[in-house]
């Protein structure tokens, strides 16, 4: 059960900064955050990656500089199980960064993958005819029909100029509710407000949203 972020901006910001404050969410969570984390950021419109196995606040995030979009987890490993880097989100391909906070039990689908969020990822692009938001859609609709039980599943699928962000949970919801803050040149979206912020608002249960 991680702890996700995504900010994108008109102008540039500072990575650094944004992870600062993603970092003091994940240290102060009730569930701990520090099996490892990783980010996604572009630079001059390319993507560039990176996945460190160390708690994200252990880590020296001076070594970031600045980007017009930012998607980043920290990773709560279920049952502390798998725990290499090579299980750090954000997952991603050409067309598609992926980013996922939840737990599933009783998942009635075939895919490729490590982990469970992996699985889910893969299963998802099955749908891709071009239309992000509609694959999105159709591929949740489809595990929430193979799943016997949803405690949550969160996602976050971002493309080069936008984000598509998918909720759901069924308890827990101070956990789990996903958050966003809309600023005249900046969005921000993240498992927490930043601490110290305000403005910030809830995104709905059961629904797939745009930004």
């Amino acid at each position: 059960m991680c702890r996700i972020l995504y900010v994108r901006s008109e102008d540039e910001f500072s990575i650094s900064e944004q992870l600062k404050k993603f970092a003091e969410i994940s240290r102060e969570s009730k569930e701990y955050q520090g099996h490892g984390w990783g980010s996604s950021y572009q630079v001059n419109g390319e993507w560039q990656h990176y996945h460190n196995i160390s708690p994200i606040w252990e880590d020296d995030l001076e070594q970031f500089a600045e980007t017009k979009v930012l998607i980043a987890h920290a990773r709560s490993a279920f049952q502390d199980k798998d725990i290499v880097v090579e299980n750090n989100m954000p997952f991603y391909d050409e067309n598609y960064i992926f980013v996922f906070n939840g737990e599933l039990q009783g998942v009635r689908i075939k895919e490729e993958g490590r982990i469970g969020a992996e699985k889910i990822f893969n299963f998802i692009k099955r749908f891709d005819k071009g239309d992000a938001v509609a694959m999105l859609k159709k591929g949740v609709d489809l595990i929430k029909g193979k799943t016997n039980y949803i405690r949550a599943m969160n996602i976050i699928i971002a493309e080069k100029d936008c984000a598509i962000v998918s909720s759901d949970y069924s308890e827990d919801p101070e956990y789990f509710t996903l958050n966003y803050k809309q600023e005249e040149h900046r969005i921000t979206i993240c498992s927490d407000p930043f601490i110290g912020e305000n403005d910030w608002h809830k995104i709905e249960n059961n629904s797939v949203r745009v930004f």
